[in-house]
This record gives structure tokens, C-alpha cells and sequence, in this order.
């Protein structure tokens, strides 16, 4: 497993009967989490004191209940970036921590690189991917066809001081968005995207990743440069495990482009047990 373990503002603190105790930038919140299906002690007191901990309705959903007043937002940095961090109704927070593992990854090949790297980050949700790339000194067109999120990352990219860097904010589908860059000729060295596992499309088309994730990196294999740097696909679908997506990658980028490919699950460390949490999986193409 692939571990996001340089994080100085975030920290699991303990894991239990579905639940993680986390610590964001110094605020406590409890969150349910599907793979936390122990039933271990509670070593932690601050189980009972936590500053915002998000119940899960029976009947879908559910609601958070805070001990007292937070700051409607608050600000995490990761190796200087700056994120801006708020519980929403669905349980999240603008950010998934275990990313940064990916995020380190793609540093250090476009540093490595020697030369201009454009990326194209789709799913793009609050920016993480398209700050670490820009920070690195690739140009980004970051897509996502939610405009609230779009913005969220807009103003992430501010706080981190990268608002001058070459990035492209799209609000738009991104099966849609990927086609009409293919029509114009458009070409990237690297490729990320983190798809939902399930939803509708504008239409009302079902997706479904399963069924979905094939055509969709044939289609964004359409808009690799010559030279392509890396390929990376991360994944939140319990169905989909780390070797399908990467023989998926393997199948369709080696042919055309040789290169080899990595998969794993990625996950954060649990600071009472020592344990690693299991946080989805991610597959890697790179030349």
C-alpha cells in the first residue's frame, strides 16, 4: 500500500465500528467510513469531545453535530499548498488526504521531466492534482462539471499563491470536454482523473464506472502528446480493484506508447494503531 504519510495538518488519530477520528488543521471530526468494519477500543477521549461528527441517517444522508462553533472554513497546508477546508452535507470536507501520495508522485516527474508539461486533470473536484501540478511548474486545464467545485479550487489555487499559473478552469463534462479537445487538435503530456463511481450525466445517462472506465481511457488516450509523461487513475469503487484498472491502463497505453504501469491501494496512517486505513486505489501509467 501507498501511504500519504508527510502530512503535518492532517492526522487520523484512531479507527472504529465504521467510524475515523481525524484532526484537520487543529479541529476534531468523527466521519463514517465503510471500511472500518472493527469493532476496536476507543483509545482516544476525544471520541466523546470531538469538535463536529457526522451521524449517518438510516434512510440516506445524514447530518453533522458540532460541540461548538466552528469557523465556516479553515485552511490545511501540505507542503505549501493551502487548502480550504469545511464539513458539507455529505460527509466531506474538500479534501481527501490520502491524495497526497498521488500528489508527490506527480511533483517529482514533472520536476524530474526537463521540459514543459501540460496536464489535463478531469474529475477534478477542489484542485489537489492541478495545485501539485502547477506548484511543479506544469501548465493544468482543470475540469470538473460542477461549478461550486470548480471554484473551490479556484480559491484553493489563491490561497497556495498559484493564481498566476497557467491553468484553465473548465466547467464542463469531461467525456464531452475530452472529445471536443480531440476535434481541436488539443494534445497533454499527462493525463489524472478520479471518476465518480456512480451518476448521472446531463442527459440523465446513467454511469457507472465498471462499466464506464474502459471507453473512458481510450477516449483520453486520444489527447496524449507524442511524448506522453504519466497516465493516473484514481478510484473510491469497491468493485474496481487496483489490478483492473491497471491491467485497463496497461492495455491500452503500453500498446501504444510501451512504458509500464503500477497499481496499489493508497491509504493514511492511524496514529493509536499504527495501522494503515485503506482509502481506494490508484493505478499509474508512465513512460
Amino acid at each position: 500500500m501507498r501511504t500519504a504519510e508527510n502530512w503535518k495538518d492532517y492526522k487520523i488519530i484512531d479507527t472504529s465500528d465504521g467510524e475515523k477520528l481525524e484532526i484537520w488543521g487543529g479541529i476534531s471530526l468523527v466521519r463514517p467510513d465503510p471500511q472500518i468494519i472493527w469493532k476496536t477500543d476507543r483509545r482516544s477521549p476525544l471520541w466523546n469531545s470531538a469538535d463536529g461528527h457526522y451521524h449517518r441517517s438510516q434512510s440516506g444522508g445524514g447530518q453533522w453535530e458540532f460541540s461548538r462553533k466552528l469557523p465556516q472554513s479553515w485552511n490545511i497546508i501540505y507542503r505549501g499548498l493551502t487548502f480550504n477546508i469545511r464539513p458539507t452535507g455529505f460527509k466531506h470536507t474538500g479534501l481527501f488526504p490520502e491524495q497526497a501520495v498521488n500528489w508527490d508522485f506527480m511533483d517529482e516527474k514533472i520536476r524530474n521531466a526537463g521540459r514543459e508539461i501540460s496536464v489535463l486533470n478531469l474529475f477534478a473536484y477542489t484542485g489537489g492534482a492541478t495545485l501539485a501540478c502547477a506548484a511543479a511548474g506544469a501548465s493544468v486545464c482543470h475540469v470538473d462539471a460542477s461549478k461550486g467545485m470548480v471554484q473551490w479550487a479556484r480559491d484553493n489555487a489563491s490561497a497556495s499563491g498559484l493564481s498566476d499559473k497557467p491553468i484553465r478552469w473548465i466547467v464542463d463534462d469531461c467525456e464531452k470536454f475530452i472529445s471536443r479537445e480531440i476535434r481541436r487538435g488539443r494534445r497533454y503530456d499527462a493525463v489524472i482523473m478520479d471518476p465518480p463511481s456512480y451518476g448521472r450525466g446531463p442527459g440523465g445517462e446513467v454511469w457507472k464506472l465498471e462499466n464506464c472506465v474502459y471507453d473512458l481511457v481510450r477516449l483520453c488516450a486520444g489527447v496524449m502528446s507524442d511524448n506522453p509523461l504519466f497516465f493516473l487513475i484514481n478510484s473510491y469503487t469497491a468493485g474496481l480493484s487496483p489490478s483492473v484498472m491497471g491491467y485497463i491502463l496497461g492495455s491500452v497505453m503500453k500498446e501504444k506508447f510501451g512504458g509500464r504501469v503500477s497499481f496499489d491501494e493508497i491509504g493514511l496512517p492511524v496514529e493509536s494503531t499504527g495501522m494503515v486505513l485503506p482509502c481506494g486505489s490508484t493505478a499509474i501509467w508512465e513512460k
